[in-house]
């Protein structure tokens, strides 16, 4: 990889990290993003759709389209750790290694620019992929490009410094956050009679949950993440309550069928016990499913680069929005190794390795056909 492009990735990694913004609110991520790439390219065409944006190296309708993402969001985190490119905002840390993503993928459009490529080639640039919602909204470029195939990596720690972790088929779970609200009516809390309280319709629910996931044919969890029954006030009973649960499932369909025996049976608890119920659902992620020839093709380029390569024997129960690019055609995700002891992404430890820039940015080449 050229030297210079590499230290203005590195460059760009770190002033994105300083910089960091949430899900959906990445106004100047984007547009600092774009200006690098304005900046430092001169074959490259920017399409601004709004909330995201791609860019594009064109060669001829003759080719093949292939498409490399990166996400840009952060997390709502503090940065605790004391580096030169810390966080400056309080609550916002990227923590999870968007940045590198993103300065990977700028750095893989120089190479490109001053290199050129076998084929059309689009960058990608995702927001909003910590809560589910980023993909969906850039799912337009895979039909109005035409888009043969799509790949896209994250950093992971527990795997070995560099190297490519891959699996086929489903390699991490779909998960929903779902919360039932149930309201009955108030009463005197020495008159409990009188009035309607969810508690027990909640707790009936929360006591099913081991029997609605004993049996799947893989991942299958309902985790209870927040319980809010009445008010604190000792004079009242309970009126009104809301359950949160993660439904997490290998297989979409499986969490589907879950979403829908909670569903039946809240609307069961309600019935029997006088209460009004609603569902509301939260941070919705699909099943990221690789194609096999896509697979293929990853672990063959990283062999080819002299890559340790890992064929991975289960799929992560974290999710990941990417799986909506692979309904809609070819493609794979991997996991490039932060190394067996590097803090784990989500955690304040954590930073991005800017070692692995080169590492993705090389894997991307041998994809793209770029020299």
């Amino acid at each position: 990889m050229n030297k210079t492009n590499l230290e203005s990735a590195i460059a760009l990694r770190r002033e994105l990290h300083q910089h960091p913004e949430l899900s959906n609110e990445e106004v100047w991520t984007k547009q600092h993003l774009i200006e690098f790439l304005q900046k430092n390219t001169t074959n490259i065409e920017i399409i601004d759709k709004g909330e995201w944006f791609y860019a594009a190296y064109r060669v001829g309708k003759d080719k093949k389209n292939i498409a490399f993402r990166a996400d840009y969001d952060a997390l709502p985190m503090d940065e605790v750790i004391d580096i030169p490119w810390g966080s400056q905002f309080p609550g916002k840390a990227h923590k999870c290694g968007h940045d590198g993503h993103s300065a990977t993928l700028a750095a893989f459009a120089l190479e490109v620019d001053q290199k050129g490529a076998e084929h059309n080639i689009f960058f990608l640039f995702q927001p909003a992929e910590e809560v589910g919602a980023g993909a969906l909204k850039c799912l337009p470029l895979i039909e109005e490009e035409k888009v043969d195939e799509i790949y896209g990596y994250h950093n992971m720690s527990g795997m070995p410094a560099h190297s490519i972790n891959i699996m086929k088929g489903v390699t991490q779970c779909a998960s929903t956050g779902m919360i039932i609200k149930m309201v009955g009516a108030p009463a005197h809390a020495s008159q409990p009679e009188t009035g309607v309280n969810p508690a027990f319709a909640i707790a009936n629910i929360i006591q099913s949950i081991p029997e609605l996931t004993k049996e799947s044919d893989g991942i299958l969890l309902c985790t209870v993440i927040q319980v809010d029954i009445g008010e604190r006030a000792f004079g009242m009973s309970a009126s009104k309550g809301e359950l949160l649960l993660t439904l997490r499932a290998l297989y979409e369909d499986e969490m589907t069928a879950l979403r829908d025996s909670l569903i039946d049976l809240a609307n069961q608890e309600a019935e029997k016990y006088g209460l009004t119920v609603s569902f509301e659902y939260s941070d919705t992620f699909p099943e990221t499913r690789n194609h096999d020839e896509s697979v293929d093709v990853i672990m063959n380029v990283a062999k080819e680069k002299g890559y340790v390569v890992n064929e991975m024997d289960k799929p992560f129960r974290g999710s990941e929005d990417y799986g909506h690019y692979t309904k809609l055609t070819k493609g794979a995700f991997c996991f490039i190794g932060n190394g067996e002891d590097h803090p784990p992404v989500h955690t304040s430890a954590y930073d991005f390795r800017d070692d692995l820039i080169e590492v993705a940015c090389d894997l991307f080449k041998g994809i793209s056909g770029t020299n």
